[in-house]
């Protein structure tokens, strides 16, 4: 928990002294962050956690003695609970650790600064990614116990300081009391679309894996991450996942049994009557590109009555727009509970807007995904009559 004074308390875990140095004059900035202490390895990094109780860790992924993700993998069986915000470089072999960390639990992560022409711009680039996600992982409106992840998410539940939210019944699957809540369509639904930013890789690589390889309806991701990222994630899920998991192409074909994750750097659409996919590279949508809001935009328009939307663990707002459009059209919309969020920001936009038909528990979304496809599109025969009205 962080100090009475509100100071989130830092430490950077990194063999690079220019590194360390660089990360040190970028959380000088701004006056609510503290560094606590520095670690050139893991394993001083561990003893550091464990006697001086950080609120938050900056933990380089490559080290000597012990890298970023065998850290990460000792907090977990430490019981070291505390947010992690890993710092790579954005090549093939930083990419692919970075991801495997993300996924194993890491909040988030920021690319070391690269091409910068002097120290002060490599300062204020880092600046610009950094403090934001470390202001939304140890705000006490998202700070959050998260018992299904390994180290991310990680101080006891607070009393939330979102307006309405005090009454919120997270648990029970319901809408904030006294919103408009949304009892959802009876239509048959077509295909589910998912937006997600901050913990995603994490969430996604526990709910994606549930879903059967039967499932009926075709699963359309945003998550906020470059391009080298989203390449690198659509082929760790497909190891991991029943269902077909690809990055998104242009023109691809939309088929039942497969998930579709956005190309980063590309805003992902329906074309052709929600038969093909359609990339493109139009203004980002909250800051992001691609955006939640753009795919959730084009199903709605496409699918109408028949989209399942999901929103995930995310900082921001990307995605309320998009669930907006899917509840006037008549669709459905589930959001992630605030105690399985890493942050409850974009979920948390959706279910106090009353948006959100059910907010449930991460765990709880893949069952309730299977009962609605299964239910709607009918039994027995209902998964091959979906299969046969998604070929092409």
């Amino acid at each position: 928990m962080t100090e009475p004074d509100g100071v989130v308390r830092i430490l950077i875990v990194d063999d690079s002294a220019v590194m360390r140095s660089l990360l040190r004059a970028v959380l000088m900035t701004d006056a609510r962050l503290e560094v606590l202490t520095t670690a050139s390895d893991g394993e001083s990094g561990l003893r550091a956690m464990e006697t001086m109780r950080p609120d938050l860790v900056l933990l380089d992924v490559e080290m000597p003695v012990m890298d970023g993700l065998s850290t990460l993998r000792a907090m977990r069986d430490r019981g070291l609970r505390v947010p992690v915000i890993m710092c790579s470089t954005l090549t093939q072999r930083g990419a692919q650790v970075t991801m495997e960390a993300l996924a194993t639990g890491a909040a988030d992560y920021v690319a070391k600064p690269s091409g910068q022409p002097s120290r002060e711009a490599a300062v204020d680039a880092l600046a610009h990614d950094l403090i934001p996600k470390i202001l939304a992982l140890t705000t006490r409106s998202t700070m959050v116990m998260n018992p299904l992840r390994t180290t991310a998410g990680v101080l006891p539940p607070l009393t939330p300081s979102v307006p309405g939210a005090a009454i919120f019944e997270a648990n029970r699957g319901t809408a904030p009391s006294g919103s408009a809540g949304h009892a959802g369509t009876s239509a048959a639904p077509r295909a589910v679309v998912m937006g997600v930013s901050t913990g995603g890789p994490a969430a996604l690589d526990m709910l994606l894996p549930a879903l059967p390889g039967n499932f009926p309806l075709p699963v359309l991701v945003v998550q906020h991450m470059p391009e080298l990222f989203t390449k690198l994630l659509a082929e760790r899920l497909d190891s991991r996942c029943a269902l077909r998991v690809v990055e998104a192409q242009e023109e691809m074909a939309v088929e039942s049994g497969h998930v579709y994750v956005a190309k980063g750097d590309w805003h992902m659409e329906l074309a052709a009557g929600g038969r093909r996919l359609r990339l493109t590279q139009a203004l980002p949508e909250n800051h992001c590109r691609p955006s939640v809001d753009v795919l959730f935009r084009s199903a709605a328009a496409v699918w109408g009555n028949g989209v399942l939307g999901v929103i995930l663990t995310g900082m921001g707002a990307d995605g309320l727009a998009g669930c907006r459009m899917i509840q006037a059209r008549g669709g459905s919309v589930l959001a992630q509970d605030q105690e399985t969020s890493a942050v409850w920001g974009m979920p948390g936009a959706v279910a106090q807007a009353g948006l959100a038909m059910k907010v449930l528990p991460l765990q709880a979304i893949a069952g309730e995904l299977m009962q609605m496809a299964h239910r709607k599109s009918g039994a027995g025969s209902g998964v091959e009559t979906m299969r046969q009205k998604w070929a092409v």
